[in-house]
């Protein structure tokens, strides 16, 4: 008995057969290569490019310092946060904006960097500091009351600054970032 073989296996067969040298010696593809990472939490994850603003904030003799910030104003943005980086630039920082004002919570798992974590709130004030939060732990961090935003600087920064709880904040740049719950 005969067996057919379906006509478009055949076209695949003689064109696998039919190559030309260079092209059957190149090595093909490690598996998963192309395929993109979803989970927001692996090093590898590579997500949107995050908007970019600036906060202003007063310091204890009536300055103004300017911090360059990422906005993280998606769940996933907020999610991974500042995880992997290796460094934080001075005068750099990356802003959390949350839909409301509410008691705000955050660990460090796969942060590299310690991290100063000012809190504000809705009407722009600064309503308390973490300072020199370490680095890869599961400890949550929260200053107890309602904030909106979540600023993150480089660890020791707010103290360097005379950054202090009941400074007034301003932004520059937020007007367009549309806040996803």
């Amino acid at each position: 008995m005969s067996r057919r073989w379906p006509r478009g296996l055949w076209a695949v067969l003689l064109l696998t057969a039919w190559q030309a040298p260079e092209a059957r010696d190149r090595p093909s593809p490690p598996v998963g290569r192309g395929r993109k990472v979803m989970d927001v939490d692996a090093k590898d994850y590579v997500g949107p490019t995050l908007p970019r603003a600036r906060v202003l904030l007063e310091d204890t003799s009536g300055g103004v310092l300017r911090v360059d910030v990422e906005v993280a104003a998606t769940p996933e943005a907020r999610t991974r946060g500042l995880m992997w980086r290796p460094e934080l630039p001075a005068g750099q920082g990356m802003l959390f904006i949350f839909p409301a004002d509410e008691v705000q919570s955050f660990w460090m798992r796969n942060t590299l960097i310690p991290l100063d974590m000012l809190f504000i709130n809705s009407a722009g004030k600064l309503v308390g500091i973490i300072e020199n939060a370490q680095p890869r732990t599961l400890t949550s961090r929260s200053v107890g009351v309602p904030g909106r935003y979540v600023l993150e600087v480089p660890g020791g920064w707010s103290r360097a600054h005379g950054v202090a709880r009941g400074s007034t904040v301003r932004f520059q740049g937020l007007e367009a970032i549309q806040v996803i719950p």
